[in-house]
């Protein structure tokens, strides 16, 4: 027999099956989350699949893992002790000749990857060594585009992760205790909410030297408010159900109602919000980066790349391809969010 504080039926693992087959149902939304995992999980090992380091290679009847490690140019022939440079016409000749062989990635370009050797003038358009052309620098631009992705969607999760754990934290505060606690924080929020975030981002990047660590710490201290004001609303309304009056009346600790009662009911909006709060972070490192008040120089930036597009008006491969990858990035996330909002919907529970 179920006792006074259980929770309501609403957290049980069958409302939560059911709003997964109505999330599989919206087939915009659910391959959307297919294909933006896939594009993740790609990214994760870019390297091995835009790298200017051979994947594994055997010189003279031995196998090296230029991936993993360093090996100075005279290992394979060369005249220097310096690192070896795999695009070096010299180094391809010595490596494909006399029974050697190397495996390469699909895209033998890196990040930061010069190409020395290109017919054109940089930036030049899309080749067949460089499949979507180069930028001002000589740097591949499919190979800035992965690891330029990988960067704003992980710096995405984390940003979205923290502000979450924020809003939550602080919304449940307010809404479970209310009165003088949920009077104070929203003044506190009022005057923080009022802060100029920008001035405050120039004002640090003056100061520190840029990276993703400040930029993180930075948004995330503004970026918990929106979230924070829909957790308060869901324990305000919440806090004065039956089953939380009961727990209350039996002695349970503040922590074991709201942790076990009144959060898990509360968490609508916080997993309905995640795509949108995900695609927010990836604007605002874009448009910072844009700006130049975003990631370190030599960083792969989509932001970056869309400024070097607006100077270089006649590298028109650059803005374009640049703009697709944001455009379908933010695509994505956007049919995932209303096919959770949809999933989510108490309106449609009985579907």
């Amino acid at each position: 027999m179920s006792s006074l504080t259980d929770p309501p039926v609403a957290v049980s693992a069958g409302p939560w099956a059911r709003a997964w087959r109505r999330f599989k149902r919206n087939r915009l939304g659910y391959w959307s989350l297919w294909l933006f995992g896939l594009l993740v999980v790609l990214s994760l090992v870019a390297e091995l699949i835009s790298n200017d380091r051979p994947l594994l290679l055997r010189y003279q009847g031995e196998l090296y893992v230029p991936l993993l490690h360093d090996y100075p140019e005279k290992t394979f022939g060369g005249d220097f002790d310096t690192a070896t440079d795999y695009l070096d016409p010299f180094i391809r000749q010595r490596l494909n000749s006399d029974g050697n062989w190397a495996v390469y990635a699909l895209n033998p370009y890196g990040p930061k990857t010069l190409n020395y050797f290109a017919k054109a003038p940089n930036p030049s358009g899309p080749t067949a060594d460089n499949w979507l052309g180069t930028d001002d620098r000589g740097r591949d631009l499919l190979a800035q585009l992965i690891y330029g992705f990988r960067v704003s969607v992980l710096f995405a999760l984390a940003l979205t992760l923290v502000g979450t754990l924020l809003g939550i934290v602080t919304g449940a505060i307010q809404g479970f205790f209310g009165g003088k606690t949920d009077l104070a924080f929203q003044r506190f929020i009022e005057i923080w909410g009022s802060m100029p975030e920008l001035y405050l981002l120039i004002i640090f990047s003056a100061i520190f030297a840029p990276s993703l660590a400040l930029l993180l710490v930075l948004l995330s201290l503004f970026g918990w408010m929106g979230l924070s004001d829909y957790v308060r609303a869901e324990f305000l309304r919440n806090r004065q159900l039956d089953y939380v009056r009961a727990a209350r009346s039996l002695g349970v600790s503040n922590w074991h109602i709201i942790t076990r009662h009144l959060l898990p009911n509360s968490l609508t909006p916080v997993v309905t919000f995640l795509p949108f709060r995900m695609s927010g972070a990836i604007l605002a490192l874009t448009s910072l980066d844009f700006l130049g008040l975003g990631v370190p120089p030599g960083t792969p930036s989509l932001g970056e790349l869309l400024a070097q597009g607006k100077n270089s008006i006649d590298a028109w491969w650059i803005s374009v391809f640049t703009f697709a990858v944001l455009v379908l990035t933010l695509l994505l996330l956007t049919f995932m969010g209303d096919a959770l909002r949809d999933a989510l919907d108490p309106r449609k529970a009985d579907q």
